[in-house]
């Protein structure tokens, strides 16, 4: 069990776009998956790009069975690895909700996202991923692969009067919940 520190908005490692995974079901690419898992787990985080460990490599893991204390009311999302991925929106129609993340924490804001996708990729495997998700499970899928593309959600908020410190905006959720 390997737990890494997450990277923090303003390192240049979070803005670059990862490498494509060329190698599958490989000892270093397990790690990498269980160290996600790990990290993202120990932070209560409901998805974790390896970018955010560090790791320049297109992988995410999300989801979990159990409910998330960062985000008590929002559906499940089933757990997955996900590895060179590609969304496809599946029409034009947004959805505005409240986003936050382990690499900016203490904060959320209002993020614009498809509303319903499609996404492909592999699991750690080499299996083919192939899912359309809707909702929370997009939004879930959307925010870890901008981690991939050197995207941060705060780059992605239109209107900033919707943007600030969780504990102002949340009173319910602690900020050790959210760090």
């Amino acid at each position: 069990m390997a737990i890494y520190p997450i990277l923090k908005m303003g390192d240049a490692r979070l803005l670059r776009t990862a490498q494509p995974v060329t190698e599958f079901d490989t000892d270093a690419l397990h790690q990498l998956v269980q160290d996600l898992l790990d990290t993202m787990r120990d932070a209560n985080g409901a998805g974790l790009a390896a970018p955010q460990i560090g790791v320049d490599l297109q992988v995410v893991f999300f989801g979990s069975p159990d409910r998330n204390p960062r985000y008590p009311d929002r559906p499940l999302v089933p757990p997955t690895v996900l590895v060179n991925p590609v969304i496809t929106p599946l029409s034009d129609e947004e959805e505005d909700d409240w986003e936050g993340c382990l690499s900016v924490p203490g904060l959320r804001g209002m993020v614009p996202r498809w509303r319903k996708i499609r996404y492909t990729g592999f699991d750690q495997y080499g299996d083919p991923i192939d899912r359309v998700a809707e909702g929370f499970h997009a939004r879930v899928v959307q925010h870890e692969c901008d981690h991939l593309w050197g995207k941060l959600y705060p780059m992605r908020v239109r209107d900033f009067s919707q943007f600030g410190f969780t504990e102002v905006l949340f009173p319910g959720i602690s900020a050790a919940e959210d760090d």
